[in-house]
């Protein structure tokens, strides 16, 4: 007779079958996978670790765990996915949110007080993810997201309803910031695609074959979007605002060059916590700043 399950063993088991697949990070999936499965919090797991798990559990939990195995990201399995200190709906049309990216959230958050007013312009929003991060860290910011996808929009203002946020934020179809007011935005942000084209068959599955294409896409050199983007921001930008655009890890120097070219000074390539090139900006360096709190 087989053992009951408990939610220390169907996760151990998880575990053990992600790590075996050579999954990366496979505690961490499969405690979040079990969770979504068992309806367990990570509290739970902890203080309750012998809780029964049913029989329907264990086989909705054994399903996650062999899409993992086909390479699909847990927020693909899942429809969600952490950034910052929000949460977010994630479906097949938008990027799924990257820990590198907060590296934006580092800079944009060092040149505007926690109850400054400030207007923030995101280019290429897709779920909404920085725009709506930094609306939730700054009370007094408004914001416009823009994407040329309205599958992606109808995302990203789902996640600003269930965030609270859709009173302080809009978003528009259109192509990066086409149609907007000249020197409109204190605060300028994207994260474009910039991986070039003949790269992206050698990424990652997780990236490669569950990404949107449109948003990794950055063209032959993979700085497309930037050559695009530098004129559009220097329009839109009101004078001493900022900007804070996501990089390749080997990209900083050329992006750098693009706005400098443009007349842009104070030009700065920010390192993420992993210590890589991730960040283009005219903005505060958050590794000789601290970030003013809430």
């Amino acid at each position: 007779m087989t053992d009951t399950p408990t939610l220390l063993t169907a996760w151990k088991g998880a575990q053990a079958q992600l790590k075996a697949g050579r999954i990366d990070s496979p505690s961490i999936d499969a405690r979040l996978l079990l969770e979504a499965a068992t309806g367990a919090s990570r509290t739970d797991i902890l203080t309750d670790p012998y809780r029964a798990v049913t029989p329907e559990q264990q086989a909705e939990l054994d399903g996650y765990v062999q899409r993992r195995l086909r390479r699909e990201p847990v927020s693909r399995i899942l429809g969600k996915k952490g950034f910052w200190k929000i949460m977010l709906n994630v479906t097949p049309d938008v990027l799924s949110p990257r820990p590198d990216t907060e590296a934006i959230l580092d800079v944009a958050l060092l040149h505007h007080a926690p109850h400054e007013a400030f207007t923030v312009l995101d280019m290429g929003t897709g779920s909404g993810a920085i725009l709506l991060a930094i609306l939730a860290e700054r009370a007094g910011a408004t914001g416009l997201g823009t994407d040329v996808s309205t599958e992606a929009l109808a995302v990203a203002r789902e996640n600003a309803a269930n965030l609270g946020l859709d009173g302080r934020c809009d978003f528009l179809r259109t192509e990066w910031a086409a149609g907007l007011a000249d020197h409109s935005f204190d605060l300028v942000v994207s994260n474009p695609p910039y991986i070039p084209s003949d790269a992206i068959d050698g990424l990652d599955p997780e990236v490669r074959d569950h990404d949107p294409r449109l948003a990794l896409d950055g063209g032959p050199d993979g700085l497309t979007a930037y050559r695009e983007l530098v004129p559009e921001i220097a329009r839109v930008m009101k004078p001493g605002g900022v900007f804070a655009v996501e990089i390749g890890w080997d990209q900083g120097e050329a992006v750098a060059a693009l706005f400098r070219a443009a007349g842009f000074a104070d030009v700065k390539v920010v390192k993420d916590l992993s210590d890589r090139d991730r960040v283009v900006t005219n903005g505060p360096d958050p590794r000789t700043n601290p970030i003013p709190k809430m």
